[in-house]
């Protein structure tokens, strides 16, 4: 009987979750298939979990990393503590299904930056307010950055776009988009940020990988800034899920 496996999210049709796994089964002389379970919402993932038999794990994406948390049976302590779930094990005894919930876009958003920081990149800011905004905020933190939120709506403690001044540009070096915009099929956007502010000495990092030169690195590279994709947080983040299915 073949594992299975999948990937939770709407929609789906950036992903490269699917053929990153499948290849890799396939290379590995694996027996499984890692298949995309396009859901608009959560209503029917119980039923899905608890009909197939072959499911053993879930990634968890846009838009539903906080919204599945409640519908869990268990939390991994930092998954809990970041406040969104990237990744679901599902342990099957008896007749008994239990979904568990962890993180690793933390694993994969940790390894990934590390070797680009320098000595001045002590102050960032993380567009948007979603799941893999916890993720990385999270990370930054335990790194001892200084850490101030973007988003287009006024909330507590999160800056607007119209409050991006010379001042919190220069202070802020690290800039990480953790905003769909820019995404395919929609890769004539990104977010509004002053980009005729950055200088070199920014590091910009977008969390989007396809395509792998979004319009949010392009014109941060013609302002002279570092900058990445999301691809390495990617495979990080899936050979950390394979490390839970496989505990």
């Amino acid at each position: 009987m073949s594992r299975k496996f999948g990937l939770l999210g709407f929609p789906l049709q950036h992903s490269f979750s699917r053929s990153y796994h499948n290849e890799r089964f396939a290379r590995w002389g694996i027996d499984a298939v890692y298949d995309n379970y396009e859901l608009a919402d959560l209503s029917q993932l119980r039923t899905i979990v608890e009909t197939d038999d072959e499911l053993e794990g879930l990634n968890v994406t846009i838009p539903h990393k906080q919204a599945v948390m409640p519908l869990l049976d268990e939390i991994d302590d930092k998954a809990q503590a970041i406040g969104a779930v990237n990744v679901i094990r599902i342990e099957r005894c008896d007749d008994r299904v239990r979904m568990v919930g962890y993180n690793s876009d933390y694993t994969g958003f940790r390894n990934s930056i590390k070797p680009l920081l320098k000595p001045h990149h002590t102050h960032a800011l993380v567009l948007g307010t979603g799941g893999a905004s916890r993720a990385v905020c999270a990370v930054l933190c335990d790194m001892g950055i200084v850490v101030r939120r973007v988003s287009r709506k006024p909330q507590d403690n999160v800056l607007c776009y119209d409050a991006l001044t010379y001042e919190v540009m220069e202070r802020n070096t690290i800039i990480v988009n953790t905003t769909p915009l820019g995404m395919f099929p929609q890769a004539d956007t990104c977010p509004p940020i002053p980009y005729d502010m950055l200088t070199p000495r920014h590091l910009c990092y977008d969390v989007v990988y396809n395509p792998e030169n979004t319009l949010f690195m392009e014109r941060a590279a013609e302002r002279g800034a570092t900058v990445c994709n999301g691809l390495e947080m990617l495979y990080g983040q899936a050979d950390a899920a394979w490390e839970i299915w496989n505990k």
